[in-house]
């Protein structure tokens, strides 16, 4: 049964996701890595070929590891909110919530999030509003998740947090 992370653009999907799967001796997977390696750079094929091109991309790689057992899967920050893409990875496994305050999700976007193709070239109150608009849209769907955990401490915290709570989630 694999767990899904999901939370908006920069709130550690991939990092958490890969200490956790090391913690846990499951495997881990990045969609994004994924999607890569099928089309090369995200950003300029994001570019070229538009969100829904991205989109059925992404759920073509979804469907193919919703049965994979033992392994954590680093979603996109979109990718929940596409299709049924929810309802299949709430059937499939255990949904996360990395859950982030505002004000560190623009912090962290400034820093470091600037490839990314929903927030590309935007800085300052442009940025912040852009991201406040996308997470309004997704936060009803980031909320089904099976389980909600602040991912604004140091990744080790979050990682040992989730640990615990997913293993006695399973007990």
């Amino acid at each position: 049964m694999p767990i899904f992370l999901i939370g908006f653009m920069c709130s550690g999907k991939s990092l958490i996701g890969r200490d956790l799967a090391q913690a846990m001796g499951f495997r881990h997977y990045d969609l994004d890595r994924l999607i890569e390696q099928r089309v090369g750079p995200i950003t300029p094929w994001f570019q070229k070929n538009g969100d829904a091109a991205f989109r059925e991309v992404e759920r073509k790689v979804l469907l193919e590891l919703l049965n994979t057992d033992k392994a954590i899967i680093s979603t996109g920050g979109g990718t929940p909110c596409e299709s049924d893409n929810m309802d299949r990875m709430l059937q499939a496994g255990t949904v996360v919530y990395l859950d982030v305050p505002l004000n560190e999700l623009v912090s962290r976007a400034e820093e470091k999030g600037g490839d990314r193709p929903l927030l590309f070239g935007l800085k300052g109150q442009e940025l912040r509003t852009r991201i406040e608009e996308l997470l309004t849209d997704r936060s009803p769907v980031y909320d089904r998740a099976q389980m909600r955990i602040r991912a604004n401490d140091d990744a080790h915290v979050i990682v040992s947090r989730l640990q615990q709570a997913l293993e006695y989630e399973q007990r």
